[in-house]
């Protein structure tokens, strides 16, 4: 690393330490020759590989735009979609993969995006995982009603829980 003051050809690190969303590590560095400090910021960069075999730098308004034309017309707000597009980077860089295959972006969005709309769930799944009939559709609806079931088991499971948690022991 350059001493960004002096141009001296080597730097020491002083502290380093992961930034608050996990994201990025923040180096305090220390040039040996003119010895002033300077901070640097090391990210690492996703790039997508397409199925084409084309690589790009992972864009987040990208998300944000493939999920709002899933969104049309259904009560999801901008800020939700900014929400949904970050839990998606987040879950990408959590893999620990600098290189990610497009289609596990797509796998990265459908968790988060059933959560926000159910609507715009089947919309995008439709398209991404390319239904042929409506007998697709209907697998996916069942398997939403299922899922809505269990979710709804385990609220009532923690509810009860809460419950005989709080009453008092009979002695």
């Amino acid at each position: 690393m350059h001493c960004p003051f002096c141009r001296h050809l080597d730097t020491k690190v002083s502290d380093s330490r992961a930034t608050e969303d996990g994201s990025a590590i923040r180096r305090r560095r220390v040039c040996p020759a003119c010895e002033r400090k300077f901070t640097t910021v090391e990210q690492i960069v996703l790039t997508v590989v397409k199925r084409s075999g084309v690589v790009e730098s992972f864009n987040r308004d990208k998300v944000i735009r493939g999920v709002s034309k899933a969104c049309k017309g259904r009560p999801v707000t901008a800020a939700q979609l900014a929400a949904l597009a970050q839990r998606v980077e987040e879950s990408l860089r959590s893999s620990g993969q600098a290189e990610i295959p497009a289609e596990q972006i797509g796998v990265a969005i459908l968790g988060p995006l059933e959560e926000l709309d159910e609507v715009a769930y089947l919309r995008f799944a439709s398209v991404y995982k390319n239904y042929d009939s409506v007998d697709d559709f209907q697998r996916e609806i069942d398997a939403l009603k299922i899922s809505a079931a269990e979710k709804e088991l385990r609220r009532e499971v923690a509810a009860i829980e809460v419950a005989s948690a709080q009453e008092p022991l009979i002695s």
